[in-house]
């Protein structure tokens, strides 16, 4: 069973296309609506696992308020006007889809931001504290941001959309917190962070995938009978995601080292897609099943351009060094 959650998680460029077309398969012959009772728990299923991994600690180290500084305002200031921007670019009367555009670019960063700054050898210990920061400001911040920028035209439950976002991420973050202390508490750090930590994230593989699987089931006969839906909400995301590449390079290169660059890059463009998930499933039902498709092509995106990334970083900002960590 390991082996093949390991093999989920690490093959993502695979795993979440197929979830979408076994979802795809199984609600264009089922009434698949009963699959509604399993987002709450799937939704759990991927957050509390990576909460139990990260340490809130991390946001206390000092040494980089340079490098946070700005992530933050890239993930807060310049990529929800991108993403608002496009919403209004591509799809000026399909308020659900701007919604799910605006989500992608409110929330970012997550496990994967540490994962991919680690295999381009980046700064691993900021890449913690930007994940950290992005997961707490952007959760308080999202809400405010739908409230301001679509109320006119969603109707955006706040009180709603902060009880969902204390549901998905604070309560895991502080459930998180307490199953990590009580493990190393128990096994000691060493055995923790060698034995213990690394069995964690694969279940939240299990949580986005499944998750993938009812959006898709759920919105499966609407996309049969209208096939040209799926690139026409790709087209949007592969622009945003390519702008916020590029953006992150370039600034990247500019002010700061490589490894910190890397960092900066990987903290910017890495969107916390299971709580956009979560956000438009949880809060907006029905409707919700819209957004909820732009976010699982959304993965696909994402995963195959960060993958990619990897193997230009040293020709962007030069080759690593052994000594460095």
């Amino acid at each position: 069973m390991w082996k093949m959650l390991g093999w989920l998680q690490k093959h993502l460029i695979w795993s979440i296309p197929l979830a979408m077309v076994a979802g795809l398969l199984f609600g264009s012959v089922t009434v698949p609506t009963f699959l509604r009772m399993a987002i709450l728990p799937l939704t759990f299923l991927m957050v509390y696992p990576m909460k139990v991994t990260m340490n809130v600690r991390d946001l206390l180290k000092a040494g980089d308020n340079t490098l946070q500084i700005i992530t933050l305002a890239i993930n807060f200031l310049l990529m929800p006007a991108i993403g608002y921007g496009m919403g209004l670019l591509f799809f000026p009367h399909e308020p659900m889809i701007r919604l799910a555009l605006l989500l992608t670019s409110l929330l970012p960063t997550s496990g994967m931001t540490i994962s991919w700054t680690g295999f381009a050898k980046g700064n691993i210990a900021s890449a913690i504290k930007m994940t950290v920061l992005g997961l707490i400001a952007g959760s308080l911040l999202a809400p405010l941001y739908l409230k301001i920028l679509l109320g006119a035209v969603v109707e955006i439950p706040l009180l709603q959309v902060f009880l969902q976002i204390g549901l998905i991420v604070f309560l895991p973050l502080l459930l998180g917190t307490l199953t990590r202390n009580w493990l190393i508490k128990r096994y000691g750090s060493e055995k923790y962070n060698q034995h213990i930590k690394p069995k964690f994230p694969p279940f939240s593989t299990i949580g986005v995938l499944g998750i993938v699987f009812v959006s898709m089931a759920l919105k499966a006969k609407s996309i049969i009978a209208h096939p040209v839906v799926l690139p026409n909400l790709l087209m949007p995301l592969v622009v945003i995601y390519a702008i916020n590449f590029m953006l992150s390079t370039l600034v990247g290169k500019l002010f700061f080292q490589r490894n910190d660059a890397i960092a900066l890059v990987y903290g910017t463009v890495m969107r916390n897609l299971s709580i956009a998930l979560a956000i438009a499933m949880g809060v907006f039902g029905e409707k919700g099943t819209d957004a909820a498709l732009l976010i699982a092509l959304a993965y696909i995106v994402q995963v195959q351009a960060a993958a990619w990334y990897v193997k230009f970083t040293d020709r962007l900002f030069g080759a690593a060094q052994h000594a460095h960590a």
